[in-house]
Parts: structure tokens; sequence; C-alpha cells
């Protein structure tokens, strides 16, 4: 009987991690819309702790230790429009590793969960 791999493990499981999420604030530290929410970010540790979430959210043998979702989120005053090109980011990252299409909006599906607790109602998107 074939065992189904996780999407951590479809990806690359850890030794990928840290990889798709360099890859990913590539793209997000390019756009001129997302840029502004990590410009007092420590960068180093932001990425490790979105290794350490990722890693949990996708089925990874990893328990996340960062601040609750809600929290680390609540002062930023993200838009519903800045988490969709967020994770229009991570889906086109996705795009270097061996996953289907339906896959890639699995991983996608796996943060949209967490939508309500990074998006706050009523902003309207950075210009």
């Amino acid at each position: 009987m074939t065992q189904v791999q996780s999407l951590f493990e479809r990806i690359g499981g850890a030794d990928a991690m840290p990889s798709l999420v360099e890859q990913f604030y590539g793209r997000v530290l390019k756009d001129p819309e997302l840029k502004p929410f990590f410009a007092d970010a420590n960068m180093e540790k932001l990425k490790r702790m979105q290794v350490e979430f990722l890693s949990a959210a996708l089925g990874g043998p990893v328990h996340y230790e960062g601040s609750p979702i809600r929290r680390a989120h609540s002062h930023l005053k993200i838009s519903l429009a800045n988490y969709q090109r967020f994770t229009q980011h991570l889906f086109a990252a996705l795009a270097d590793y061996k996953l289907s299409e339906q896959e890639c909006y699995d991983v996608i599906f796996r943060l949209d969960v967490h939508a309500n607790d990074i998006v706050t109602k009523g902003v309207d998107p950075v210009p």
C-alpha cells in the first residue's frame, strides 16, 4: 500500500522549506504594494517563523512556536487585497516545486484558513 505524502513532503520537506520561503519573500519584497509591510521587520526572524509556520501548516513534523497569527498581524492593517497579493506570490513561488496545480491551491487553502486572523476588516489596500 502506497502512503500518501503530505504537502510538506511533496515540496521537499525540511530541506526545501527555507528555499521556498526565500523565493517567496524575494517576490513579496519586490512588490511595491507589499514591501511597506516589511519595512521594520526583522526579515531573518520572519523567514525562520514562516518556515516553521508553513512546515506545520503543510503537514510537516514541526510545531509552530511563533506568536498567534492574529497578534502577529493585527498592527499591520492588512486588507483582503493585500493578503490576496501575498498568496499570489506564494502560488508563483510554488511553481518551482513538483506540485500539481491542485496541490498549489491546497497550499494556499492551508493559509486561507488563517485569513480572518491576518486581514483587518474594513481596510483599504496600501497604495
